[in-house]
């Protein structure tokens, strides 16, 4: 089994909503965390991503059946059926510094689950919110699935526009329709892992 390897920055993602005020107007802004990023050109932005269709695939994996695979390179996540085949999901990933790989274990499952930012991502944001209770406009989306004792989760997003991009602070971000089809399919010690 492979052990965790984790950025020193364990903190959950969070939303577009929450701009900050305090930049200059012509600032680009973290889709994610609405923290400016440094741009030089106009080709250096992130294009905007188009739809990442659910489907089944062929996987030659070594993965048993039932296993969450998230590709990090490929931004894209599969739930092994067996018999070579996979259900393909698109997914946005940890953005460069919030990188982590490793496997993991599904402990906990919510829908419409309720966000509570981590103390390490208030210092570094303290204007947002302490509690945002579960809904369509909170960060987390229609379901999540909280892997192991970390911080990460894999969950819903009201930003689909972030799907394939690496945009998060280490959650995997799915679209709403697609994360409520994985939930139905995986329960509670369904096994994660992440390769980077």
């Amino acid at each position: 089994m492979r052990r965790l390897l984790l950025s020193s920055a364990l903190v959950l993602c969070t939303s577009a909503a929450f701009a900050a005020s305090t930049h200059p107007s012509n600032a680009v802004f973290d889709p994610l965390t609405r923290e400016p990023i440094q741009q030089t050109t106009r080709e250096s932005q992130q294009p905007k991503a188009t739809a990442i269709p659910r489907e089944t695939v062929r996987f030659d994996g070594k993965y048993a059946p039932g296993t969450i695979v998230v590709s990090t390179k490929e931004r894209r996540m599969y739930y092994v059926l067996g018999d070579g085949k996979a259900i393909r999901y698109g997914v946005g990933v940890g953005r460069p510094g919030f990188e982590w790989g490793g496997t993991m274990t599904v402990t906990q499952k919510r829908e419409w689950p309720d966000w509570r930012p981590p103390a390490q991502m208030l210092q570094r944001r303290p204007d947002l919110p302490r509690y945002m209770k579960g809904g369509p406009d909170n960060p987390l989306g229609a379901r999540a699935l909280y892997l192991g004792s970390s911080l990460y989760r894999i969950h819903g997003s009201n930003e689909p526009e972030t799907i394939g991009q690496a945009v998060s602070s280490g959650c995997i971000r799915m679209v709403n329709e697609d994360v409520i089809d994985l939930y139905g399919r995986i329960k509670v010690g369904t096994q994660v892992v992440v390769l980077r």
